[in-house]
């Protein structure tokens, strides 16, 4: 297979190019209620803008993670809500996104997915 594409884009704009799963982490670590978002995107893939993982961080510090793989009818969601005093953080959401982007094994059972209402 391909190396994929990869682009993140964060709450206010920031855009990084093919991050590692380190920086994606970071990313994800980086969230507050002032910046809630993180959008993870497959740009080899087609249609354009329409394969991307993304995770967005509620006002009780959960976490909807989202997925779409490009139509309507192919975009899912889960909830996350790490443990109090968790010290993983965001990992598991920076390792479900990474398995997403390299079309890695185990990534579709590591959340309970459902259809994203329309």
């Amino acid at each position: 297979m391909a190396k994929p594409r990869l682009r993140a884009i964060v709450d206010g704009g920031r855009v990084v190019e093919d991050p590692a799963k380190d920086a994606l982490h970071d990313l994800l670590a980086d969230m507050t209620l002032h910046n809630r978002f993180v959008i993870f995107e497959r740009l080899d893939l087609e249609p354009v803008d329409q394969h991307y993982m993304q995770a967005y961080l509620n006002d009780d510090m959960s976490y909807q993670v989202e997925y779409r793989e490009g139509s309507a009818d192919r975009h899912f969601q889960a909830h996350y809500a790490p443990r109090p005093f968790e010290m993983f953080g965001p990992e598991p959401i920076a390792a479900v996104m990474m398995d997403w982007a390299h079309d890695r094994p185990g990534w579709r059972e590591a959340m309970p997915w459902v259809p994203k209402p329309g």
